[in-house]
């Protein structure tokens, strides 16, 4: 019986069954940040304890730092706490850094893969939810709590609890105008928010496969949204193409080596599956979430739905918050402010669509519109392209390397009630710094649309004005 992804690498990373149930698992990689790390380096020195693999462990910094001014210290105390303290930990313990004004410096889920230190077969943790992104790779990666970077900073490995397996096939051609987000946020709406617990998603089918390495990551990134500790893609020679050369991808001979390697982790054609789900791609619209997670999302030609059922209380609460009505199209709502960036969708690609829905045209008056691509890396190939004078001239403000809006622990939040188009990944009440602020979750053409008319916008429409191929 033939073997899949996960089995492959979970059996060559174990260490052995702890008395629980659970798997000792060696971690390949391990990334770090600003903010779940203090804590965690203060336990080592409490204990005295080194950091077993620095050689395994890679800092950057991004939830925190401003994306506008930079200047040191940071006016936000805490902030300047946060990463003064990275600083220090990293020079005490041998780690390597990308700091403010280094080249590689970036989102941890977008510069792990430019720099080729997310590779194939790998078991990969850090301290943030959305580290099921580097499972677009071939890799088994998931996010951590602050104790169990502890734990993997003092001992190089987890204790995690055995996944079963589910593969979800996307087949056909996605349509134009439909985005990789949306193919997630798709999965997400029709499995649940909590429809992943205890799997592991490996997505697969000829959609999949045609996608690019950013697509696929955009994926695999908001697996946890649905429940999933993890989310990958088999590698291939997109997978291969994409790492070679880069960094810290072996180089050379070694890279013809690996790549045999990494194409033997792929999932057997025999592999058994503890459950499978097919969803045709020809199918699908632009999607747009319309309520407090990302399972509460509509195509863009749909209503917003009756609180009915099991899910009547949390639905009537979500329309409350979000002040919609039952049976609203989500089309035409106004927008405040239109947000494009985050670990789902900061990546040179997405600017790329982005620009080509914003160029020539002018941000809708009384919308705020950002662009903070993903990475150093990211910005200035955006800039070689002129990607950044596009943005500027429709009226959108260029930003800095960060995780800026996707989240409020920087300057860069809502105010009040604010509606934001976002090509993030949360939704939650409060996610983008405001109490109140609502949140609309899409892919980052639909948000450009959006920013362009002020209102939610079938991207589509505006894709009829550009030749297929243009952008």
């Amino acid at each position: 019986m033939g073997k899949t992804l996960l089995q492959k690498v979970w059996d060559l990373h174990k260490v052995r069954t702890l008395p629980t149930g659970s798997t000792q698992l060696f971690i390949g990689l391990h990334l770090i940040h600003e903010v779940t790390t203090p804590q965690a380096f203060d336990a080592l020195r409490q204990r005295g304890w080194r950091v077993a693999r620095p050689d395994r462990t890679f800092a950057t910094v991004d939830h925190i730092v401003p994306t506008r001014e930079r200047q040191r210290p940071f006016l936000d105390v805490m902030a300047e706490d946060m990463i003064a303290s990275l600083e220090r930990n990293c020079r005490d313990f041998g780690i390597p850094l990308y700091d403010i004004g280094d080249d590689r410096q970036g989102i941890v889920h977008v510069i792990g893969p430019e720099l080729g230190l997310t590779q194939p077969g790998m078991t990969i943790a850090c301290g943030d939810s959305h580290t099921s992104t580097h499972g677009a790779f071939g890799a088994v990666a998931f996010g951590i709590g602050t104790s169990q970077v502890r734990d993997v900073l003092a001992s190089q490995c987890i204790a995690i609890e055995p996944l079963k397996v589910r593969r979800i096939r996307v087949v056909g051609r996605l349509p134009r105008g439909v985005y990789a987000k949306d193919v997630i946020l798709t999965i997400i709406q029709r499995l649940g928010i909590g429809g992943g617990n205890g799997y592991a998603y490996e997505y697969a089918g000829d959609a999949i496969e045609r996608m690019s390495m950013d697509e696929r990551m955009t994926v695999c990134n908001m697996s946890i949204e649905g429940g999933a500790r993890v989310g990958y893609v088999n590698p291939d020679e997109t997978t291969f193409t994409y790492l070679e050369g880069r960094p810290f991808a072996p180089q050379g001979d070694a890279f013809a080596h690996a790549r045999t390697w990494w194409q033997s982790m792929a999932s057997d054609a025999d592999a058994v599956y503890d459950d499978e789900v097919e969803i045709r791609a020809a199918e699908l619209t632009p999607v747009v979430t319309w309520g407090v997670n990302p399972g509460q999302s509509i195509g863009i030609d749909g209503k917003v739905p009756l609180a009915a059922g099991t899910d009547q209380q949390s639905v009537a609460d979500a329309l409350s918050y979000m002040g919609l009505r039952a049976g609203q199209p989500i089309a035409g709502m106004k927008v405040d402010v239109a947000f494009i960036g985050s670990c789902t969708n900061g990546r040179l690609s997405d600017l790329r669509e982005a620009a080509g829905i914003v160029r020539g045209q002018r941000v809708a008056n009384g919308v705020k519109a950002l662009v903070v691509p993903g990475s150093v890396s990211v910005q200035k190939a955006a800039e070689r392209e002129g990607l950044d004078v596009t943005f500027r001239d429709a009226g959108f403000e260029w930003r800095d390397a960060g995780c800026s809006m996707c989240l409020g622990m920087n300057p860069d939040k809502l105010e009040g009630n604010q509606v934001c188009a976002a090509s993030s990944n949360r939704n939650f009440k409060g996610r983008q710094g405001s109490p109140t602020g609502r949140t609309l979750l899409m892919s980052p053409a639909m948000v450009a649309a959006a920013a362009i008319t002020g209102e939610v916008t079938d991207v589509r429409e505006l894709l009829e004005q550009v030749p297929a191929g243009v952008r």
